[in-house]
């Protein structure tokens, strides 16, 4: 990221910035009508699952909404919201470990056919929103979560989705939290990795402007 000092970053984020701002808004859109779904398809089939997806899409809508907001900035302030992304990342994962471990004492199951249906829904969106956002996986740490954010999400409609036939098939819950706990912990596992990432280039955008 040094050479983010001398100017070649400003010229990396003419070239691609059109088009990530557009995926972006695509992204933002797509994540937001997910939210209000699987909010409120969660309520309605008692999945704990879904209910963590939901909140994870608002906080994607969140997160691309930052990321459009710098994206015209400098390194630094990229690398910083990276890493504000990053914290987000982490405290959904704790809140959902929190929530799952809270209900695993209730036991009620969630109903299936819902969970599956949207959870279908879900993994469309998904897909279509990683296949916008691919090219990008491999840029600056902001990019880099933004990434990470569509890859999770499309793994976690996966698991949701096995979960509901679990559900359906044992008429028992623990496929509904142990897939929200899996969920919280790859959020978890993301999020030190966006961390390092905007950490590490925080640490060298200092250090060139000491250089310089």
């Amino acid at each position: 990221m040094a050479d983010c000092c001398s100017g070649s970053c400003a010229a990396d984020g003419a070239r691609v910035g059109p088009r990530f701002r557009r995926a972006l808004w695509i992204a933002l859109w797509v994540n937001l009508a997910m939210f209000i779904v699987e909010m409120a398809a969660g309520l309605h089939a008692g999945s704990m699952s879904l209910l963590a997806d939901a909140i994870d899409f608002a906080g994607d809508t969140a997160n691309y909404g930052i990321s459009l907001v710098v994206l015209a900035m400098g390194a630094l302030w990229r690398a910083r919201a990276a890493f504000v992304k990053g914290l987000s990342m982490g405290l959904f994962g704790v809140a959902v470990l929190g929530r799952t471990a809270w209900l695993a004492a209730a036991g009620a199951s969630p109903e299936p056919f819902t969970m599956g249906a949207v959870a279908l829904l879900a993994l469309c969106a998904n897909v279509g929103v990683a296949v916008l956002l691919y090219a990008y996986r491999e840029g600056d740490a902001n990019m880099r979560s933004v990434w990470l954010c569509s890859r999770n999400d499309a793994i976690g409609n996966a698991a949701v989705m096995l979960a509901a036939l679990l559900v359906a098939r044992t008429g028992q819950a623990w496929p509904d939290l142990a897939v929200a706990a899996a969920m919280a912990m790859l959020a978890l596992s993301s999020a030190l990795s966006v961390l390092r990432q905007s950490r590490a280039e925080m640490r060298a955008i200092a250090s060139g402007g000491r250089a310089g």
